[in-house]
């Protein structure tokens, strides 16, 4: 196939460019960031109450927080960043950090994970009883997706693991996700970069590993699959929408050499696996990989709803680039040692550091009349605080971004009542305007709009 899919499109100087356009060739399929030549098609639609397009993200963080570090001074506006979330400092006016938030399930690592968006109250008695409840990012799914190429994203920079026992005698499937399409069906989620690039970039209609191969052997890029199709849109676009395209179509192309060299440094055959090997060796190349793949996902529309794990629960990996040589699970029980403590609080600071660099590029990436950031609301935090005796009281949890005019940040909320953590997933479906009654345990939505006129 080499055409490219423009339904209800004429690529012709003045002509509205569908916000729709996909450029399409043998095994590729390349959709567009928003763009100037875009906006008449819109025009209407700008003039409406729908507004911006809202997108939802969540960012996992496991092994609970070194909670003396992470918790800010201060409430409402007249609040001070502790030491965890300082990196974040660019982004105060666009961050809800949260206080006394009580998690649903409190049973060791599976309910962490297992409860943070399903707000289930407990799971399965043993390891091949599994019960939860669908997750908030997949009832948004049912909503936003018919509206996307992908109803979502669940990705994780850990290989999934969907049987046995990991924790408290309980399936793995509780620390190995946190995404759920039904109280018994699990999302695996994607740790593999080129599987989602293939995902979000491939045109077989699927990730088949002979599909995949077949491209594979060609030694071609992507982009040199729709080549023709993308330098006949260059000619009709302005300068701006010129350029806007040049630096999208270069960091697919960066991508995509990434996830090659990483697979070039993999040299042991797997033949058991599905799908090939191509997550880099250096957390950070990885992180910052899946961040990429995720950013451009939602700059192209192609879903609005990703969830992401930066790490399972009970996650071993060290952090020796940090001075963290220690596995982080069993740091995590540091039995309030203080100097363990101090070493916990760096790993804490070193993903807000790593997500902050993301919430950069998200911030200078134009969407609409914003910025992705402007539009999105992102679920930063965990399902343990102290990590010591797993503890649920008082969740390490942040959102992040705009929300599309729906979210005003630069507050820290505090609550003595401890809501539960499925109050704060109802309030955020009020916000994209897809309302439920309940959400796993929810006794009702959270107030997080403090300031007059919200």
């Amino acid at each position: 196939m080499d055409t490219m899919d423009t339904t209800d499109v004429k690529i012709i100087t003045g002509k509205a460019l569908s916000r729709r356009t996909v450029l399409r060739g043998f095994g590729a399929a390349l959709a567009l960031p928003f763009l100037d030549s875009m906006i008449p098609a819109f025009g209407l639609r700008a003039q409406t109450a729908a507004g911006p397009i809202h997108r939802f993200q969540t960012v996992y963080v496991p092994n609970g927080m070194a909670m003396p570090y992470w918790t800010p001074t201060g409430e409402g506006r007249e609040f001070e960043l502790s030491p965890i979330l300082e990196p974040l400092a660019p982004f105060r006016d666009q961050m809800l950090a949260f206080s006394g938030i009580e998690a649903n399930w409190v049973t060791a690592h599976a309910g962490a994970s297992g409860s943070f968006l399903t707000g289930a109250t407990r799971g399965g008695r043993n390891e091949v009883e599994i019960l939860a409840d669908i997750s908030m990012d997949q009832l948004l799914a049912r909503e936003l997706g018919a509206e996307t190429q992908l109803a979502s994203l669940e990705l994780s920079m850990d290989a999934p693991a969907n049987a046995g026992s990991c924790t408290a005698n309980l399936s793995c499937v509780y620390t190995h996700t946190i995404s759920w399409r039904s109280p018994t069906q699990a999302l695996p989620m994607e740790y593999n970069p080129r599987v989602v690039f293939e995902r979000l970039f491939g045109d077989t209609g699927s990730t088949e590993r002979g599909a995949r191969e077949a491209r594979l052997r060609e030694q071609s890029s992507i982009l040199d699959k729709v080549s023709e199709k993308l330098g006949d849109l260059r000619r009709e676009l302005g300068p701006e929408d010129r350029a806007i395209v040049e630096e999208y179509t270069e960091a697919v192309r960066d991508v995509e050499r990434r996830i090659e060299r990483a697979e070039e440094q993999i040299d042991i055959e797997l033949p058991v696996l599905e799908q090939p090997q191509g997550a880099p060796p250096v957390f950070e190349d990885h992180l910052e990989l899946m961040f990429d793949l995720q950013l451009l996902a939602l700059r192209t529309d192609l879903t609005r709803v990703v969830t992401f794990m930066m790490g399972k629960e009970q996650n071993a990996r060290p952090y020796p680039q940090i001075g963290v040589p220690e596995a982080h699970h069993p740091l995590s029980h540091h039995n309030n040692q203080p100097e363990l403590v101090e070493k916990m609080s760096r790993i804490n600071r070193y993903h807000t550091e790593l997500f902050s660099k993301y919430l950069e590029k998200l911030r200078a990436t134009p969407d609409g009349d914003g910025n992705l950031l402007d539009h999105m609301t992102i679920l930063y935090g965990g399902g343990i605080s102290n990590s010591t005796r797993h503890s649920g009281v008082n969740l390490p949890v942040l959102v992040m971004g705009g929300g599309a005019g729906r979210l005003q940040g630069g507050q820290h909320l505090t609550y003595s009542d401890r809501p539960s953590m499925a109050n704060l997933l109802v309030t955020l479906m009020d916000k994209f305007d897809v309302p439920v009654e309940k959400i796993g345990g929810s006794t009702g939505a959270l107030p997080i709009d403090t300031l007059a006129g919200l």
